[in-house]
C-alpha cells in the first residue's frame, strides 16, 4: 500500500478511524473525510504525528456539491485515487415512528452519500492500476430487529449497490467489495452501553459465536485485505466480519456458554 491514496469517509472515528490509521500504518496517504470537523482533524493529526500521510476534510457526504468541492480538493492534491472507503453511516434506527426527515438523514448518508463518493472518485481511479472500493454495510442487511426500518433498509440497500457498481466498474479495472460488520465496539454501541462496556459485553457477546464484541481495528484489517492486491480476483462480495453472528441459530451460545478470553 505504499504511497497508494486512500479515500476514507467517516474517518473521525469508529470503524473509519481505524481504516485510516491501518492503511496509513501501511504506507497510504489518507484523505480523511467526516462531517466532524474537531474528529477528522484529530484522527489526522494522530497519523502525522505516529509518522504516516493524512490530510482532513471535513464533507457532507449526503451532499453532492459538497462532496464535488472536496474531490476538487482532493484533484489538486493528488493526480489519481487507489483506494476508497466508504464508512460514514447515519445511525438513525426508527420503525413506525420515522418521519420523513429521519429517512431523508438516512438515505442521504447511507446510500446517496455512498453513491456521491463513488461518482467523484471514478475519474480520479481511472489511472490506478489498483483501484479498489470497499463499502462498509451490517449484519442488519440481513436480519430483522426491533424499530430499525431506516438503518436496516440502508445497510441492505449498501448490498445492492455495491453488486451494481462491481458490475459496472469491473470494465475500468475497478473492484467493489463489502464488509459487514456484527456488534463493534464503537461510540454508538458505547452510548447504548452508556460506556459500560464490563456490564454489556457478556450480554451483548452471546450474539456472536466468539462470546464477545468486536474491535474497530479487525473491520479495518478486513477492508485493508479487500483493498489490496491479495485480493485481486475479488469483487461484487461481502465478507462478514461478525464473529458469526450470521451463523447464530435461534438457540444462540446457550446458557452454560464460557469462553476463556476474548482477543
Amino acid at each position: 500500500m505504499q504511497d497508494r491514496v486512500a479515500v476514507v469517509t467517516g474517518a473521525g472515528s469508529g470503524i473509519g478511524a481505524a481504516t485510516a490509521r491501518l492503511l496509513a500504518s501501511r504506507g497510504a496517504r489518507v484523505v480523511a473525510l467526516d462531517i466532524d470537523r474537531a474528529s477528522v482533524h484529530a484522527v489526522s493529526e494522530l497519523i502525522n504525528d505516529d509518522g504516516g500521510m493524512s490530510s482532513p476534510l471535513v464533507v457532507d457526504v449526503a451532499d453532492a456539491a459538497d462532496v464535488g468541492i472536496a474531490f476538487d480538493t482532493i484533484r489538486s492534491q493528488h493526480s489519481h485515487v487507489d483506494f476508497v472507503v466508504n464508512a460514514a453511516a447515519s445511525f438513525i434506527a426508527k420503525g413506525l415512528d420515522a418521519t420523513t426527515a429521519d429517512w431523508d438523514k438516512v438515505l442521504g448518508v447511507n446510500i446517496r452519500g455512498y453513491s456521491n463518493i463513488v461518482q467523484a472518485s471514478h475519474p480520479l481511479m481511472l489511472s490506478s492500476d489498483a483501484a479498489s472500493i470497499v463499502n462498509v454495510s451490517s449484519i442488519s442487511a440481513h436480519i430483522a430487529q426491533p424499530s430499525r426500518w431506516t438503518y436496516n433498509a440502508t445497510k441492505g440497500a449498501i448490498l445492492s449497490l455495491s453488486r451494481c457498481m462491481a458490475m459496472d466498474l469491473a470494465e475500468h479495472g475497478i473492484r467493489v467489495n463489502v464488509v459487514s460488520p456484527g456488534w463493534i465496539w464503537t461510540n454508538e454501541v458505547a452510548k447504548a452501553a452508556d460506556g459500560d462496556r464490563k456490564k454489556w459485553e457478556p450480554i451483548w457477546g452471546k450474539y456472536h459465536l466468539l462470546g464477545r464484541l468486536g474491535e474497530a481495528r479487525e473491520v479495518a484489517t478486513t477492508i485493508a485485505f479487500l483493498l489490496s492486491s491479495e485480493s485481486s480476483f475479488i469483487t461484487g462480495a461481502e465478507i462478514p466480519v461478525d464473529g458469526g453472528y450470521l451463523s447464530m441459530g435461534p438457540e444462540g451460545l446457550g446458557e452454560t456458554a464460557t469462553f476463556a478470553g476474548s482477543a
